[in-house]
């Protein structure tokens, strides 16, 4: 009695390993994509709280502040370096005076706040390149992507 072989020839799983790396070839880099737009969610959400935090610290004081006077600093492990200014237009992050810093590691000198305006930005690494993606939002609360890393 004949016994049938079962099983699979070395060219059938040769094309399935094939398919299955066309597959990760289209994949990953979509992957890698929305990996670094949720990223900038961090920056987003951080920009949103600076917002929150002057603008109280606003109501009750009638002036706007720094990062250590108002008690705002990142959670956790930040992807971003977040830097506050009295100037008007944060979007050259680059070129800013009078700025305060926090990346984490400390923080920068820490400017005479005599105007009724902030500017507070944010610049990070999200894809691993060399280009900075830069986000800025202002006392009026409008938040701009200067620049996208993505």
């Amino acid at each position: 009695m004949l016994r049938s072989k079962k099983g699979f020839t070395l060219i059938e799983l040769m094309i399935v390993v094939a398919i299955i790396g066309i597959l990760a070839a289209i994949a990953i880099p979509n992957f890698l994509r929305f990996q670094a737009k949720s990223k900038q969610s961090e920056a987003k959400t951080n920009l949103k709280a600076i917002y929150t935090a002057e603008t109280s610290y606003f109501g009750e004081n009638n002036s706007y502040n720094t990062f250590q006077i108002i008690n705002w600093s990142p959670v956790g492990t930040s992807r971003y370096r977040y830097t506050l200014s009295n100037a008007v237009n944060a979007n050259d992050l680059g070129n800013l005076t009078g700025v305060t810093t926090f990346d984490g590691w400390g923080s920068g000198a820490t400017p005479a706040w005599t105007t009724n305006a902030f500017s507070a930005g944010a610049q990070g690494n999200v894809d691993n390149d060399t280009a900075l993606d830069v986000w800025s939002i202002t006392d009026g609360n409008v938040l701009t992507n200067g620049f996208n890393d993505v």
